[in-house]
């Protein structure tokens, strides 16, 4: 029996799982309403509301990435060069971590700094006065707080393998030359966590563009991304043409940004 007929089977499953529903949003926001093809593209990428959710959705993901490269690169020097009991316990924390669903995180962080939340009821406690000062969680800050808490595991899990592979002779040699921890980790550690950074960077990018239950969980206000723009176009509006179109732009954007990530993880090795 020919090779190719073994792949007959997953093809098949992967087209009608996949493929087929992808090509039926395609061709909705392609069917024209008593106009030319792309005439609901020029509506949609003309509004308001498209601009602001692009442009929320491209700062809220790149401002994660950032958070989660600087928080995940400290706490992945931590537990990978600096002794503490646990630290092998931590590092295996983290690989179930990455299996918690985000609005978990999210659910958490509601319970400490919500409106009716911890920090609130301790603060109202001690001052009697009727309502706490937390409530960032309901702004964008708290939806960035959100991602960067969820996302961070992402970026130390390649770089706590990438440490793992470090030559630890480099770092003896350089600490017996009398360099600082901060010139070490600098020209030494950094050089080689550069491409485990790079990968994890881009992978969180790609995330982060696309989650949806965090925004959602937090119930900021005004915090409108392109995932939240489909489902109120759709869910809200009823307005399916315009959601296939936000839905295709945000595909066409994830897909090359996980081009990008795939090409960078081939070159860290991951």
């Amino acid at each position: 029996m020919p090779r190719g007929v073994w792949a007959l089977p997953p093809v098949a499953v992967l087209a009608l799982v996949f493929l087929y529903p992808l090509g039926l949003v395609v061709q909705q926001s392609l069917t024209p309403e008593g106009g030319g093809a792309f005439d609901a593209y020029g509506s949609v990428f003309a509004s308001t509301a498209f601009r602001e959710a692009l442009w929320t959705t491209v700062w809220l993901a790149v401002g994660a990435t950032a958070g989660c490269l600087v928080l995940g690169f400290a706490l992945a020097l931590v537990i990978a060069f600096v002794p503490f009991p646990g630290a092998r316990a931590v590092a295996k924390f983290i690989d179930v971590f990455l299996s918690f669903p985000s609005f978990l995180i999210t659910l958490a962080l509601l319970f400490i700094y919500g409106s009716v939340g911890m920090a609130n009821g301790v603060w109202t406690d001690l001052t009697g006065t009727a309502e706490g000062p937390f409530r960032f969680l309901a702004t964008p800050w708290g939806v960035l707080l959100a991602e960067i808490t969820y996302f961070t595991p992402f970026v130390m899990r390649p770089l706590l393998a990438a440490f793992s592979q470090l030559d630890t002779a480099q770092l003896e040699v350089a600490a017996g030359l009398g360099a600082r921890p901060a010139r070490i980790v600098r020209r030494v550690i950094l050089p080689e966590a550069l491409p485990a950074l790079a990968a994890g960077g881009s992978l969180v990018l790609v995330l982060c563009l696309n989650e949806f239950g965090i925004v959602l969980f937090t119930g900021a206000k005004g915090v409108t991304t392109l995932p939240m723009l489909v489902y109120g176009k759709a869910i809200l509006e009823s307005d399916y043409q315009a959601a296939c179109v936000v839905a295709v732009v945000n595909i066409a954007i994830s897909v090359g940004l996980f081009g990008l990530y795939r090409m960078v993880s081939k070159r860290a090795g991951a």
